[in-house]
């Protein structure tokens, strides 16, 4: 599969980099100040001088700069078109449309193409063209105020990585229809699609169920409004854990030394009353004596716990490539294939680092490639453009 990805910020990339990790030749068309994610980033946190916002979602791509607005770009680009199975973009609504690169006038140039757009609100109704991102989308959503007690947000943008894997996976649908019958694809997702697919068991419950928000109300340690207690979060003396069991509890009580917990029917007395006794207790004296039983809980991690989890260290989830002279660590593709995970092929691209190689693949001449270069059509490291 050959992909053009015209993607920015998080979910654009981060879809283009799933279809990389498994193979497929993903080029990434970029500005020449390069994309946000690379200029900018989270945080403006850095590695060696690169955002590692980027480096996070760009591996195993290529990179062609080509100013979008000039206008030979679709000169420069034609070609690339020609030999694409998709493209994939996540600009604003009529953004690539205006530039010439909205989906009926790349099927002109490629009736078969699989072009795969993400949005923040979808296509229609009111919200179309309007700015989305991922906290923005939890607010709409109900996310937010389904998650805690005091309308807490996700501590990371879930919303954008599950956006992310939803795009990639239509476009692997696409290509599977493709393959089958030679027909392109409009393929479109949205955050707006990705926040309510996130919930989408807690969702069918409230509206099937027949819910008001009233039932969402719970005690802080709670996890979540249609699982009954204790499941939740609660804190030791030492620590936080988890407990990832419900119903009747007589025998937690049992466990804990606390037969007073037993026969208590009313949820959030319960709750209440377990945390009082579970603040008394060590995690080492917490586990020594729900362990025995097969009791389901955990130990809340921090990121500084998650680098030597023996179980993230077997699973081989996080690895490391070198930038200068220096380590970046991301997180692998996820999932397994004949029990192996997709390794790092490449590390994420300089910018415009393959402009050359690709325009003289495409069929350009070494003159016509500097002509495009000293115009500032395209771009390259030292071509000065």
């Amino acid at each position: 599969m050959t992909v053009l990805s015209f993607a920015h910020f998080v979910q654009g990339p981060a879809a283009a980099q799933h279809l990389a990790d498994l193979g497929a030749d993903v080029v990434t068309v970029e500005p020449p100040g390069g994309s946000w994610e690379r200029r900018v980033g989270s945080g403006g946190i850095r590695l060696a001088g690169r955002s590692v916002t980027h480096l996070s979602v760009n591996r195993n791509k290529r990179s062609i700069s080509v100013d979008l607005k000039h206008p030979d770009a679709l000169r420069v680009l034609r070609p690339l078109l020609e030999r694409a199975d998709v493209v994939l973009e996540n600009y604003r609504d009529g953004a690539l449309d205006r530039l010439g690169l909205g989906y009926e006038a790349v099927r002109e140039i490629k009736p078969d193409i699989i072009y795969a757009s993400a949005t923040g609100w979808g296509s229609r109704g009111p919200m179309a063209g309007r700015p989305g991102v991922d906290l923005l989308v939890q607010a709409r959503t109900g996310l937010i105020d389904a998650t805690g007690d005091h309308h807490t947000a996700a501590g990371t943008p879930v919303v954008d990585h599950h956006g992310a894997a939803l795009l990639a996976m239509g476009v692997l649908a696409a290509y599977a229809r493709k393959l089958a019958t030679g027909e392109g694809t409009r393929v479109e997702s949205s955050l707006l699609g990705a926040g309510l697919d996130l919930q989408a068991e807690s969702l069918a419950l409230y509206y099937s169920g027949r819910r008001t928000h009233a039932d969402l109300e719970r005690p802080v340690e709670l996890a979540c409004w249609s699982i009954d207690a204790p499941y939740g979060v609660y804190r030791l003396r030492d620590a936080s854990v988890v407990l990832a069991i419900s119903g009747p509890m007589d025998h937690l009580g049992e466990a804990l030394g606390s037969p007073e917990l037993a026969g208590y029917e009313e949820r959030d007395e319960y709750v209440k009353m377990l945390q009082t006794v579970l603040s008394g207790l060590t995690y080492a004296e917490f586990a020594s004596r729900l362990a025995p039983r097969g009791f389901w809980f955990e130990r809340v991690a921090t990121y500084d716990d998650l680098a030597t989890d023996p179980q993230v260290v077997a699973e081989g989830l996080l690895t490391e490539f070198e930038v200068d002279s220096a380590q970046a660590t991301v997180v692998r593709h996820p999932v397994r294939y004949d029990g192996k995970l997709p390794g790092v092929r490449t590390p994420p691209a300089e910018l415009g680092e393959h402009t050359v190689d690709l325009l003289r693949n495409a069929g350009f001449s070494s003159s016509e490639v500097s002509g495009f270069l000293a115009a500032g059509v395209v771009f390259a490291p030292g071509s000065g453009s």
